[in-house]
């Protein structure tokens, strides 16, 4: 009988687990449904539930049951959420989610629709009602306890209702109905066990459990003496087994011992048996074989002395042959002086190269003082040209250095005129030939390198060879002695690159007498740009009074083509060191020539010697066979004494080997033997050792059948 709800919503069955806030099925079943009242006078046991309240939980929007202190029932229709009130039951308790069902999170027991979900039990205690309350939030699925409306941790609330012995694991005391075929599964013990958990004082199921080891223990002990009665003689047998076999064992390992030492012995003596015997046959075939070989000799020996000429008179061969062996030894000596000669002259030789070429480089050293001034002053000017020497091969067509390393005075005196004319930025430009050239050079030394340097193209048409437009001598009265053009040597492209930028062709340069006469230069010649001994003047023609405006400047001294190489000195050293190069050659030439003339008189003077000698040695020929059979003779005599009976010696050797075979075997024999004891020793020992097997088995079986019956007995006595 159930105590009467404070709520009675209507009746009306539910079609989901979730209904909708103004559904009136998402209430609980009516009155009809609803438990029956008991006599208020009954008291509330400790841990009794007085109240549930629910608000958004499942299908109720709010709802409250106020449990009686005995039995409650709720009777309704199926999907009326019955089991709602019993899933707030065990979620309030803090009940494990997989007790009542698959749902994994907290958050699905939330009414669809509402973001936070409550559930609140009221518990009885003497000491005051105990107010648990949980309280979900569906979007985090989290939850948050409250104890008599304090927070707390969801192990406290476990731990305050444990400690009113409420259970909400135990299916004694809460039964989901997704537990039902599991309840129905346990066994008479499990269920005993869950019974005494759920209904009895704590210590109940303890006592059971301690009955229960006491009953088995004097059983076992029982058990315990029959098979330790059992064991102690199977003991007993085989402590003597043992005994017996530690001896047996201890004597097999000593003979084992003695076999394995045996044997190797055996096997060494036989191997040194038979390493001597086949010594003495390598040395017999050996023998036989010199024997043979000896043999063959003195045959071959006494066949040439047969044939050999008998008191033949060879000297005046040996004397013609004395005399071309003197004639060519005297040739191979000249011609060994005349390579004498030849070294040293190749020595002078290379010692004047040697000369030339430092004359070259201390040539080359003015050009190392002009790049030591650009490194100074243009840094970046100077890392291009280390990339440039460095890269040559990915440029196509022609690529010169700094215009001020390519130029070359002829007098260093009228560097300053060049100085002065061409801006310091041109001299040090980079000339190229192809468009792609400079453009792959300014990409990787200003665009990758970031390297503030100059380029540009030479022009395609020749300016350098171009005429002045008034001849030279035409201005030699005014005191000019040169054209700029003629006063330096450059690279075709940049001598054209510089005539087409500054007209160079047409720059005259005069001197101290044109500077005293200028005036009339100026109004004569009618020069717009003129150079004198110390002065740079440029001559404009006015815009409104068509007079001439001149302009003079002082020149500045030269800085970088001071350092100048003499091209005439330069090409007469080049072909000097040619003319020592042909020399060199021809030198080295004769020396191989001779070299092959002293190894062809070499190899005669070898021949003439080796024909000499096979002279003297036709004439001892015959004397020198004698010897030589009569030496082999005395031989082959000492080597037939010296011989083996290979036959003895084998029957020797076969009698030494079973000889020591029989020692092996003798001690094979007592070996086996005693193995064959030990092997039927070992088998009554197995035969004890399964007879104790089956004694601990039987004992064993005594003992869960023993458990079972106790099990049994002590269902037996709870329910009666």
């Amino acid at each position: 009988m159930a105590t009467p709800s404070r709520e009675t919503p209507t009746p009306t069955p539910v079609t989901s687990r979730r209904a909708s806030p103004s559904d009136p099925s998402s209430e609980v079943p009516d009155e009809s449904s609803s438990a029956l009242p008991l006599p208020l006078s009954w008291p509330f046991v400790e841990g009794s539930m007085v109240r549930i309240a629910m608000e958004n939980f499942l299908t109720y929007d709010t709802y409250e049951v106020s449990p009686g202190p005995h039995l409650n029932m709720i009777i309704g229709a199926n999907a009326t959420a019955n089991s709602s009130i019993l899933c707030a039951l065990c979620l309030g308790l803090a009940g494990k989610l997989a007790f009542m069902g698959p749902e994994d999170e907290v958050g699905f027991f939330v009414k669809k629709g509402c973001s936070k979900g409550m559930i609140e039990i009221e518990l009885f205690s003497t000491s005051g009602n105990l107010v648990i309350t949980r309280e979900i939030d569906a979007a985090k699925s989290q939850s948050f306890w409250f104890i008599n409306k304090k927070s707390t941790t969801q192990k406290v609330v476990e731990e305050q209702v444990a400690a009113l012995n409420i259970q909400v694991s135990n299916l004694c005391q809460l039964l989901p109905q997704i537990k039902i075929e599991e309840f129905a599964e346990l066994s008479k013990i499990e269920l005993l066990g869950a019974t005494e958990k759920s209904t009895g004082p704590p210590e109940m199921h303890r006592y059971d459990c301690e009955l229960k080891n006491f009953r088995e223990k004097e059983k076992q002990q029982e058990e315990y003496e029959e098979v330790k009665l059992t064991c102690d003689q199977m003991k007993d047998v085989l402590r003597k087994l043992k005994e017996g076999k530690i001896s047996m064992i201890r004597r097999i390992e000593e003979l084992e011992t003695q076999h394995r030492n045996l044997e190797a012995e055996i096997k060494v003596k036989i191997e040194e048996i038979k390493h001597a015997l086949t010594i003495k046959q390598r040395e017999e075939h050996d023998l036989q074989r010199r024997i043979n070989n000896a043999r063959k000799v003195i045959e071959d020996l006494q066949n040439e002395l047969k044939n050999t000429e008998d008191g033949v008179n060879l000297q005046p061969e040996i004397d013609t042959i004395t005399d071309d062996l003197r004639r060519v030894q005297d040739e191979k000596l000249l011609c060994e002086f005349e390579i004498i000669d030849k070294n040293k002259d190749r020595d002078n030789l290379e010692k004047e190269k040697k000369s030339v070429n430092n004359q070259i480089i201390q040539l080359g050293d003015l050009k190392h003082h002009k790049e030591e001034k650009l490194r100074l002053r243009y840094r970046d000017t100077y890392d291009a040209l280390l990339w440039l020497r460095n890269n040559r091969d990915k440029f196509k067509q022609g690529v010169y250095e700094p215009i001020l390393l390519t130029i070359t005075m002829k007098d260093d005196k009228n560097a300053k005129y060049i100085e002065n004319h061409i801006p310091s930025n041109d001299l040090r430009t980079f000339v190229f030939e192809s468009e792609e050239d400079i453009e792959a050079f300014l990409k990787e030394v200003r665009d990758n390198k970031k390297l503030r340097v100059n380029a540009v193209i030479a022009p395609k048409i020749s300016y350098a060879d171009r005429a002045p437009s008034r001849s030279l001598n035409e201005l030699k009265p005014y005191g000019f002695f040169s054209y700029m053009r003629e006063l330096f040597d450059a690279p075709a492209p940049v001598m054209n690159y510089l005539c087409s930028q500054y007209h160079l062709h047409e720059v005259p340069v005069g001197t101290e007498r044109t500077r005293e006469m200028i005036e009339r230069v100026i109004q004569e010649t009618e020069l717009r740009l003129l150079y004198t001994t110390g002065e740079k003047y440029v001559v404009k023609t006015s815009f409104h009074s068509h007079k001439f405006v001149t302009t003079n400047t002082a020149l500045n001294v030269a800085e970088f083509l001071t350092f100048t190489v003499d091209p005439e000195e330069q090409r007469r050293l080049e072909e000097h060191l040619k003319e020592v190069n042909r020399k060199l050659k021809e030198v080295e030439s004769g020396l191989i020539t001779l070299h092959e003339t002293d190894k062809l008189l070499e190899h005669k003077i070898k021949e003439l010697r080796q024909k000499k000698k096979e002279l003297f040695q036709r004439e001892n020929k015959r004397r020198q066979l004698e010897v030589r059979i009569s030496y082999k003779l005395e031989s082959l005599k000492l080597m037939e004494e010296y011989t083996y009976d290979l036959e003895e010696e084998e029957r020797k050797a076969d009698a030494k080997i079973k000889e020591v075979e029989a020692q092996k075997n003798k001690i094979f024999d007592e070996l086996t033997n005693l193995m064959d004891i030990g092997t039927s020793l070992h088998a009554e020992k197995v035969d004890l050792m399964n007879r104790d097997a089956a004694v601990i088995s039987d004992k064993y079986i005594l003992e869960i059948e023993y458990m079972d019956i106790s099990s049994q007995l002590c269902f037996t006595e709870v329910l009666s």
